[in-house]
């Protein structure tokens, strides 16, 4: 039986995502890649950065199955097992053995379909295990000045809160436009001035 879970945005999204990273990321390094969900992107990114390490982790079980068996099908050594991991626990970067000095991490949909506190927890374990000059990456619909970007982002926002009301799309400033009315937010880390 194989475990592989699909989504369909993963198709429309991952060649603007590719896009941003190319011009973002380092040209080696660890990355690390928060909630991979149906692993779909950490497969397809690992394959298209070779000279990357990517590091998927997911707090569902369900999920890090799926990542695993598409880890299986795509024999690509620059691709680690999945960590479970939960953005929302304290210290969530030292519990899962996260080495410190990542190159960068990256966020694709997560903190809409979360609790804010899982917001606050990835940028605080971030800071944390990201080394000087890494960044974080975040990628999903947002609104901008309190406002947002498109009429399906707000009809998505209330689903989500209909879901769980701690739930629903953000509000974020300094943004690289991308397809289906996402934004993408990179975030670098900076050594403290001496």
């Amino acid at each position: 039986m194989d475990a592989r879970l699909y989504a369909p945005a993963t198709q429309r999204n991952r060649e603007p995502i590719l896009d941003v990273l190319r011009r973002v990321l380092p040209a080696s390094g660890e990355v690390l890649e928060i909630a991979s969900g149906t692993g779909e992107h950490a497969v397809w990114l690992a394959a298209q950065l070779p000279s990357l390490v990517l590091q998927p982790s997911d707090p569902s079980p369900a999920h890090r199955a799926s990542i695993a068996a598409w880890i299986a099908s795509s024999d690509l050594a620059n691709l680690r097992a999945p960590l479970a991991l939960d953005v929302t626990t304290e210290d969530w970067e030292k519990s899962a053995g996260i080495a410190r000095d990542l190159s960068a991490i990256l966020c694709i949909n997560l903190i809409h379909i979360a609790p804010w506190a899982a917001a606050l927890g990835l940028l605080r374990g971030a800071g944390a295990a990201l080394g000087a000059g890494g960044l974080l990456y975040l990628y999903g619909p947002y609104r901008r000045g309190g406002e947002h970007t498109a009429p399906s982002n707000a009809a998505f926002d209330r689903s989500l809160r209909a879901q769980d009301p701690a739930w629903g799309v953000r509000n974020l400033e300094g943004v690289v436009g991308m397809p289906a009315n996402n934004l993408s937010v990179i975030l670098r880390r900076r050594d403290a001035e001496p």
